[in-house]
């Protein structure tokens, strides 16, 4: 097996072009043209794209059928969203008390078997996760990178957030659960779990990982503490970070930021080489005793 690539096997030139790229700033032509000056011998523009996608056997640490857990599809309905929210839930198979809840929002490209591994790490911890797919409605992440973020393109935003506040309802009357309801996101999933802290009046937490900031006049409306997960090297959504974190500040709100040194956008992904071990492993103990502290009744 060859060895596990890293961010810095990578020129950071490429690393830019490929975050704009999966961002739908660039097309794949364009982000294949730019990174074709990066190639040396024996490496192709193509194979670096390659390299670079998800792969998802790299990240699995919880297998689908572990006897620990108990995991399903579940549906219910969204009247002011899309009709219908299909999500993967994951308990712990023996729970003996109501256990705390946790949405977990996946990023630009739906419920990829990543953010169905990452649910299941929530219930090993000791939590009833609950995953969303904003596909469902336009047939469900269709296997294919590529293919999801252009479909993910294709969304209705305004009702997709609606169909994630009505998660949130869902599980804070979810059986099993003890009504405390807190939200983690990645990327697309940052930028809905700061939505849903000034939406959701009722939200007990919020942890967005390198996700775009909520709207500055909303942040008066925020209960919900929160805890951030920042990319050093991640200018496109680091732009936003010091005016939210001052507006927070002066309003009075809980919230913590942290900034990880010399990582990418993505680094808590463990299925691309984007993904920093240390960082990651540090933001996720912080992200489940922060989510241990607020979420218990």
């Amino acid at each position: 097996m060859s060895e596990r690539k890293t961010a810095k096997d990578f020129h950071p030139e490429t690393l830019r072009l490929f975050d704009r790229y999966v961002h739908g700033d660039i097309s794949r032509r364009e982000f294949l043209t730019g990174t074709a000056k990066f190639a040396v011998a024996g490496v192709t523009a193509l194979s670096i794209l390659e390299a670079l996608t998800p792969n998802y056997a790299l990240g699995q640490q919880v297998k689908p059928d572990d006897k620990t857990l108990s995991a399903s599809f579940v549906e219910f309905p969204s009247p002011n969203g899309n009709g219908t929210v299909r999500g993967y839930l994951v308990k712990p198979a023996k729970a003996t008390r109501p256990l705390p809840v946790v949405l977990v929002v996946h990023e630009n490209r739906g419920l990829n078997p990543h953010i169905e591994d990452i649910a299941r790490r929530f219930a090993k911890a000791g939590f009833i996760a609950l995953a969303p797919d904003a596909l469902f409605t336009l047939g469900g992440y269709p296997g294919d990178e590529d293919k999801a973020r252009e479909l993910f393109g294709k969304l209705d935003q305004t009702k997709t957030r609606q169909d994630f506040i009505e998660s949130v309802a869902y599980l804070q009357k979810l059986a099993g659960g003890n009504g405390k309801v807190g939200v983690v996101g990645f990327c697309y999933g940052g930028g809905i779990a700061n939505f849903l802290a000034t939406e959701v009046p009722t939200l007990a937490a919020a942890v967005p990982f390198y996700g775009r900031q909520g709207d500055l006049e909303k942040v008066a409306r925020i209960k919900a503490p929160l805890l951030f997960h920042y990319a050093s090297n991640d200018e496109r959504v680091n732009a936003g970070a010091k005016a939210y974190d001052d507006a927070l500040k002066a309003a009075g709100k809980t919230a913590q930021s942290f900034t990880y040194p010399d990582t990418q956008h993505g680094f808590h992904n463990d299925t691309t080489p984007r993904y920093d071990k240390a960082a990651a492993e540090l933001a996720w103990q912080r992200t489940v005793a922060f989510f241990q502290q607020q979420l218990k009744t």
